[in-house]
């Protein structure tokens, strides 16, 4: 008889101020097998994909499962794993294409996993991998940033929506990378939290940013990391950024972006989604172990801090709802976690 546990899905997708938005169900445990790991979860995190898969979609015949952000124990492995072994801690993010981690035990290909963090406990771990891995690939792949601080001095980078989950990785890296950091908030609470993770200066996204950049002194940046509406930002993005200079927006929009405002600075526009990798099963998935790996000996070594801000307890559709609630007031500094009992 196959052994059963405990999950959170839905079964129609629905705002969360309905009580069947997320909803406790009973699932088959699954078995580890390839290059897949069996996770015992310890702790996941809630971001904004979470609350957008949430919201969208058809009906579901059996409960669609969500979560991404994950960190627990190695139960099983796959007889193809050769990266962990039974007992290791680990954290990921996982594939938006499969079965999610708000469950009691989930299955993650070994590839896009990593050892946890050792100075962390696990909530600690959970609120790190998809903002971690996003921030990384943006600005040392899709932007073309060096980590070499000689080369990056006299650049400067605008980060929209600086206070976040992800802006509050990209602050750090990019502070560290040796780049003048000005990041975007709009509370007196918001903007202290970015300043305190790397924002050298700060300037406030519900105004138009050229002229704050002016006053600070600054005629344009280098590189802009858009991380809320790049339709709505998009005209300021165009005016800030340098000649030859990048952009990058994990911000997906309905209405068409005018590419051609770009075309006389040269400059250049990317798009960063953290599953690309595991979706497609590119040629280089095992990076995104690699990056997780380096994200992990930085919190080791207190070059990066985690962005925990609050932690819920139980693993239930109770406590994270209450997660997606959080998540989409907008007014989130930094992560919301939920830790198994």
């Amino acid at each position: 008889m196959t052994e059963q546990m405990n999950a959170v899905g839905l079964y129609k997708h629905l705002p969360i101020s309905e009580d069947n938005s997320l909803v406790d169900v009973t699932i088959d445990k699954p078995e580890a097998s390839g290059r897949d790991i069996l996770v015992k979860i310890k702790a996941v995190s809630v971001n904004p994909v979470d609350t957008k898969v949430r919201a969208n979609g058809e009906d579901e015949e059996e409960p669609k499962i969500l979560g991404y952000d994950a960190a627990g124990v190695v139960e099983s492995v796959g007889e193809d794993v050769t990266s962990f072994e039974p007992g290791d801690e680990v954290y990921y993010a996982g594939v938006i294409s499969r079965p999610g981690t708000n469950s009691d035990y989930h299955l993650v290909d070994e590839r896009i996993a990593a050892k946890k963090p050792q100075s962390l406990s696990f909530r600690e771990a959970a609120a790190l991998p998809l903002t971690g891995l996003t921030a990384w690939e943006a600005l040392y792949e899709r932007l073309g940033i060096s980590t070499d601080e000689d080369k990056n001095k006299g650049k400067s980078i605008l980060i929209i929506g600086a206070a976040g989950g992800v802006g509050s990785i990209a602050t750090q890296l990019a502070n560290e990378a040796g780049l003048t950091v000005i990041g975007t908030a709009s509370r007196e609470e918001t903007v202290n939290w970015a300043k305190d993770h790397g924002a050298h200066y700060t300037i406030n996204h519900r105004k138009p940013l050229p002229q704050q950049l002016r006053e600070l002194e600054i005629d344009a940046v280098d590189y802009i990391f858009c991380l809320s509406s790049t339709a709505e930002h998009w005209d300021n993005m165009t005016e800030a950024i340098a000649p030859q200079g990048k952009i990058c927006s994990i911000v997906e929009t309905e209405e068409p972006l005018d590419l051609t405002a770009l075309q006389q600075k040269s400059a250049a526009f990317v798009w960063e989604f953290m599953f690309t990798r595991p979706l497609f099963e590119t040629e280089d998935m095992q990076e995104q172990q690699q990056i997780l790996t380096r994200i992990a000996e930085k919190i080791d070594n207190n070059s990066v801090r985690t962005t925990l801000t609050e932690t819920l307890t139980g693993l239930n559709a109770e406590q994270l709802r209450e997660a997606h609630r959080k998540v989409e007031s907008g007014k989130m500094i930094g992560k919301v976690v939920v830790k198994a009992e």
